[in-house]
């Protein structure tokens, strides 16, 4: 039963290869099971490369088992129309065409398979171009908030400064009118005259705007600080949003881009395998020599060609026969006396009816 399953699979016509010796029909048993497990390694292929796109199980099989049948009726449509010729040229002429199909038929199974054989080295490259993309992100991102930023913590540097400059100016104006009362300065007289009241008086002038600076700056830097720590949320959360696209930098283009860039030797003969598989049943064809199935397929294909080129020849002849017959029966015809006097007659008639209805016509107009 399996074997006739696997002669289904290969195309031949089990009509033929049932009254076939045992050694044809293992022959394209073998042929089939290659066709058959063939469109099994695309099922498979085609599942895995789908369930990477849509992250669906049943999805991925739904489409998965559609690829495999298709491609199981396009190799059993390619070996089963190649058939033995006389000479080898016109064999190879025949399968050329097939050759290219099952070329771009290996591509299409063995890719996604290789993608399934180096997962773990295609989800490390993935991994360091994420690392590399999360901060590129970050790096184009922060050049959106880097220079606001930058701006205000500069206007809380020139606050600081205002005031450290005031303090400054405070901090001269005491140890001018310290000193003036010790007698070390100004007019070198102990004691707090005139002029230690006046430096006391602005010192504490100056005192009371450094007080009310210190009061505006810091209201000032409290509201910059603000700025900057929303612009550090707003940086943040940009951030965690774009950050799911790039973990979801792992689609089947993405894993195919990471593939090519290990080293090609290991893909290429996988590659290598499966156009051997796929091609193993044109070669066998090729390569094997004329069989009792061929002879008997060949038989049956000349037999009906012969008989329709009989029927086809048997039709040209009896139209042939029958145009002859036919110009001389009409010859005979002609010869007749009386048919000619009656055409004559009936001619004669229809010229009168016409010049009867030109001479109405010409009437009518005048």
């Amino acid at each position: 039963m399996l074997k006739q399953f696997f002669i289904i699979c290969s195309g031949a016509d089990t009509d033929i290869l049932k009254n076939s010796a045992n050694g044809e029909q293992n022959k394209y048993a073998g042929i089939g099971a290659t066709v058959f497990f063939t469109a099994v390694m695309a099922f498979i292929a085609s599942s895995y490369a789908l369930f990477t796109v849509f992250d669906n199980l049943f999805a991925a099989i739904g489409f998965g088992l559609v690829w495999g049948l298709l491609i199981f009726n396009l190799d059993r449509f390619i070996v089963s129309t190649i058939k033995k010729r006389d000479t080898i040229l016109d064999e190879i002429l025949q399968a050329s065409p097939r050759l290219i199909l099952a070329v771009i038929i290996a591509v299409v199974i063995s890719k996604p398979l290789e993608l399934k054989i180096f997962e773990k080295e295609i989800n490390q490259v993935l991994l360091e171009q994420k690392n590399e993309l999360t901060l590129a992100n970050q790096d184009q991102i922060a050049l959106q908030f880097n220079p606001k930023t930058e701006a205000l913590e500069q206007d809380i540097t020139a606050f600081q400064s205002e005031i450290a400059t005031k303090e400054t100016e405070v901090n001269a104006l005491y140890s001018t009118y310290i000193t003036e009362a010790e007698g070390t300065s100004g007019t070198n007289k102990l004691g707090k005259g005139p002029v230690y009241k006046e430096k006391r008086e602005k010192h504490d002038a100056a005192l009371a705007d450094l007080k009310l600076l210190k009061e505006t700056n810091t209201a000032k830097i409290a509201t910059t600080e603000t700025a900057i720590a929303k612009l550090k949320t707003d940086y943040d959360t940009q951030v965690a949003t774009t950050q799911p696209i790039i973990d979801g930098f792992d689609g089947l283009m993405a894993r195919v881009n990471a593939l090519n860039t290990l080293p090609w030797l290991p893909s290429f003969f996988i590659f290598l395998l499966f156009l051997a598989i796929e091609t193993s049943p044109i070669f066998a064809k090729l390569l094997s020599p004329k069989g009792e199935y061929d002879f008997k397929l060949e038989d049956q294909e000349t037999a009906i060609k012969s008989l329709v080129d009989q029927k086809v020849q048997e039709r040209k002849l009896a139209l042939k026969a029958d145009f002859a017959i036919n110009n001389k029966v009409y010859t005979a015809i002609a010869e007749e006396d009386e048919l000619y006097a009656y055409k004559r007659k009936k001619a004669r008639e229809l010229m009168q009816l016409q010049a009867d209805a030109f001479y109405n016509g010409q009437k009518k107009l005048l």
